[in-house]
């Protein structure tokens, strides 16, 4: 298999994360969608990254379904519980996470825009995205240990990656301070390996 990524993407960290967690070899082919050299556009007709390259050619996109089906490839750490509602309830951490890196890719491409064509009003309704999601994923988190409860999954994963992209993009937002469960787990995903690994690169 082979992963085609940039280093910087949240959503290619989670994947990243997951096949590290899972003990997956899989080869990482780093291309840049924005650059005009691009390849990605030619095994993902939206030119989104990341994209899995299976053995027999088959392209998978987006990180969701990647995700998804390199947890059933490997019974090795299910990062998705099996219990249908539990399941159900992860994917739910994972669009709320996703989302709130939807939320701040925007603005990231936006600002990269001229001043003068840059909408001040869409900027500002993306900005209260993050904060209102980052807001329940703190108050969902409350005190426990991972946001599943006692088992560390792919809700983890993908908050973690959604914080981390924060960080590398917006490090203005001070959401340790404001959000201190989530400030928590963040310090305790940090210490895994497969997060030291993957760490974001500009």
């Amino acid at each position: 298999m082979k992963l085609i990524a940039s280093l910087s993407s949240p959503y290619a960290r989670k994947v990243r994360i997951v096949l590290a967690e899972k003990h997956i070899e899989c080869e990482l082919q780093v291309d840049i969608p924005w650059t005009a050299d691009t390849h990605v556009p030619d095994f993902n007709p939206l030119g989104k990254i990341p994209v899995l390259l299976l053995d027999d050619g088959t392209a998978l996109y987006d990180s969701r379904v990647i995700v998804e089906y390199l947890d059933h490839a490997s019974p090795v750490r299910n990062v998705l519980p099996k219990e249908p509602r539990s399941r159900i309830l992860a994917k739910r951490w994972e669009a709320l996470a996703d989302g709130i890196c939807d939320a701040a890719a925007t603005i990231f491409l936006e600002k990269k825009r001229p001043e003068s064509q840059q909408s001040p009003d869409w900027i500002a309704r993306q900005e209260l995205k993050i904060h209102r999601g980052l807001a329940v994923a703190d108050k969902d988190l409350g005190d426990l240990s991972w946001c599943m409860g006692d088992s560390f999954s792919l809700a983890d994963i993908a908050v973690g990656c959604a914080l981390g992209y924060l960080d590398l993009r917006f490090a203005e937002i001070p959401w340790r301070e404001t959000h201190p469960n989530l400030a928590r787990l963040s310090t305790k995903l940090n210490e895994r390996a497969a997060f030291v690994s993957t760490m974001p690169l500009v």
